[in-house]
């Protein structure tokens, strides 16, 4: 441990600028004028991990943004963990919010401010530093791959395909990832669940042209309008969506459970309080906790249509748009949802309103077994570097592609995050705290250490 703690301390500016340059790359994997930027960063990545002592990596192509695969194999007759992260980012507008440019880092108040500092690149950044300091401090126990992808922003469609293309290649005992957050800054948390996805973009038709509201307002039906309304229909009285079978596969979690869910920290008033409302809402009979944790969620993520610019314009417009994400639990299989989705969201529509939807992305839910060495070691490596025991937990978020990597690669995935909810990752001013970064880089090592004690590796 002490061999650790002295190489973070003797590196630590450098890890610092080091994880700069990484952030100062644009790679924002949804828009097209970006796509330079995706492979420059995967590049750059390529060159960390050789330096850091990756005995081969390489950038492979796919038909979206290429995907970093490196590794270093030590013995054959080892474990080997497979480190998995995303250097893709979430589009940093709305850019006034910000106050500091978002792909310029800098410091304040002991935090490194840029748009990816948590989500991902600072997250997974840890692993390649802990990576370095094992193999420079010759304490590396077992062999490392890593996967280092390129578009986990956009539902990560090619991902699958290379897998499933590369398998003896990624192959490896356990999936390491750091993409989620901790409880708290000082309380140890291990992610044992993910809610899945289905994610729809839709648009509504009226007239072929936008009409004057005056001429035409009363008798002409307004797509805004009609939108509203049907996305208004897609929940009840009680938050529960009203998409017909939708319930039908949703697990539901027995007592016993969900009392030990209610023993994690938690405070309803400090939550609203951080992200500025007065109340909390959601479906009723669950609390916070479960309805973010063990219940689905339907959520609309943007709306748009007719005139959005300064001043006035009076238009009956003819479009009218939205972005609608539904977040999903064990069982429920997000293409089924998608379809029932698709079909009653057309029900919804009055005559004289033509509706199309589109599929954006979407995953599987997640969930991880307790009783197994994978868990053991995340357990002992994380006690002993904040001398307490890790508190499991499910989390709202989603990671597509873990239950891919369970489906073509047959190998559970363990989630040890850094970050915290409130480090505003995919909003403006997101950040990461130094004492996240290098208590990661510190516990990282300790995985590895008592994984491959517990899969009869090296000590």
């Amino acid at each position: 441990m002490e061999k650790v703690k002295g190489y973070i301390e003797a590196n630590r500016e450098r890890f610092i600028n080091e994880l700069f340059e990484l952030l100062r790359i644009p790679s924002v994997s949804a828009k097209d004028e970006n796509k330079g930027d995706m492979v420059r960063c995967a590049e750059h990545l390529k060159g960390v991990l050789l330096e850091a002592g990756a005995d081969r990596a390489e950038v492979f192509a796919t038909k979206g943004h290429p995907v970093l695969f490196a590794e270093k194999i030590v013995d054959e007759s080892l474990p080997t963990v497979l480190v998995y992260g995303h250097y893709d980012v979430q589009p940093a507008e709305p850019l006034e919010l910000w106050k500091s440019p978002p792909f310029e880092p800098e410091i304040r108040d002991g935090k490194i401010y840029a748009r990816g500092a948590d989500d991902d690149k600072g997250q997974f950044f840890m692993h390649v530093k802990a990576f370095e300091l094992m193999v420079k401090e010759g304490i590396l126990p077992c062999n490392i791959k890593f996967m280092i992808e390129g578009e986990e922003e956009i539902g990560s469609p090619n991902l699958e395909s290379f897998c499933l293309e590369n398998r003896d290649m990624i192959a490896a005992d356990v999936i390491l990832i750091s993409d989620t957050p901790m409880i708290a800054l000082e309380t140890p948390t291990v992610t044992t669940g993910l809610r899945g996805m289905a994610y729809m973009e839709v648009e509504l038709t009226g007239p072929n042209r936008d009409l004057h509201s005056g001429l035409y307002g009363g008798a002409v039906i307004n797509p805004c309008n009609v939108l509203c309304d049907m996305i208004s229909k897609l929940t009840d009285e009680d938050n529960r969506i009203t998409i017909p079978g939708f319930y039908d596969d949703v697990i539901e979690v027995d007592s016993d459970e969900r009392r030990e869910m209610a023993k994690r920290p938690h405070d309803d008033n400090e939550y609203s309080s951080e992200i500025g409302v007065d109340y909390l809402g959601g479906e009723k009979g669950y609390s916070t906790i479960e309805r973010l944790g063990i219940r689905p969620s339907l959520d609309v993520n943007g709306i748009w249509g007719g005139y959005t610019g300064e001043g006035a314009k009076t238009i009956l417009p003819s479009k009218a748009f939205a972005k609608i994400s539904m977040r999903l639990v064990p069982d429920q299989d997000f293409r089924k949802v998608e379809k029932q989705f698709d079909q009653y969201f057309r029900s919804l529509a009055p005559e004289g309103i033509t509706v199309k939807t589109r599929v954006l992305h979407g995953g599987q839910a997640y969930v991880s077994p307790l009783d197994s060495p994978e868990y053991e070691a995340a357990a002992m490596a994380l006690e002993e570097t904040f001398g307490m025991k890790p508190i499991p937990v499910r989390s709202g978020g989603s990671i597509p592609i873990v239950s891919v990597f369970e489906k073509a690669l047959d190998t559970k995935s363990i989630l040890i995050g850094f970050g915290l909810d409130s480090n505003a990752i995919h909003s403006p001013n997101e950040h990461f705290p130094l004492f996240s970064l290098f208590k990661g880089i510190e516990t990282i090592p300790l995985y590895f250490k008592y994984y491959s004690q517990l899969k009869g590796g090296q000590e």
